[in-house]
């Protein structure tokens, strides 16, 4: 099994709105497909180290249902405005597990071609031998990417911040 998931859509939106969305830490919350994601606090991401929190609710993907409500810190790890951002998971579990999620966008005359990857590829071997990769699959790398689509086309209220 791959140590990594892409998936790709093409989405009817400039690279800029969509890359705002994805800056923005409720953003994250607004698009999330596994219900995961409840809130969070932070300023939107503008380069490489920038960090907010997440709170999140394992209960809903019902593998660790007793972990519950916890706090996770977003540590932005690769940043190109318009065009790529990638991130880590900063938890209290140590060692921290080394897993990234992100996006690349290319934009199109008329719309951007929009991946989702998440790698696991780094993870580890506590976290490899857990069994316990993917977290998310590539079906919930796909719908989020559908509610990604749906929501910077209803005009998303934060692609206003887009620098």
């Amino acid at each position: 099994m791959a140590d990594r998931i892409e998936v790709t859509r093409t989405i009817a939106a400039p690279a800029a709105d969509i890359f705002a969305l994805l800056c923005d830490p409720q953003g994250h919350v607004a698009i999330d497909s596994s219900g995961m994601l409840q809130d969070a606090e932070g300023a939107p991401a503008a380069g490489v180290g920038d960090e907010f929190v997440v709170h999140m609710d394992r209960e809903s993907l019902n593998d660790f249902p007793e972990l519950g409500r916890y706090d996770v810190t977003v540590h932005i790890t690769e940043f190109e405005r318009d065009r790529l951002i990638a991130w880590t998971i900063l938890g209290q579990i140590k060692p921290q597990i080394g897993h990234v999620y992100g996006y690349r966008l290319d934009p199109q005359a008329d719309s951007t071609v929009v991946t989702s990857f998440y790698d696991w590829s780094q993870i580890g071997q506590t976290w490899r031998d857990a069994g316990i990769f993917p977290v998310i699959s590539e079906g919930a790398l796909r719908a989020t990417l559908g509610v990604l689509d749906r929501t910077v086309r209803r005009g998303y209220p934060q692609a206003s911040t887009r620098g």
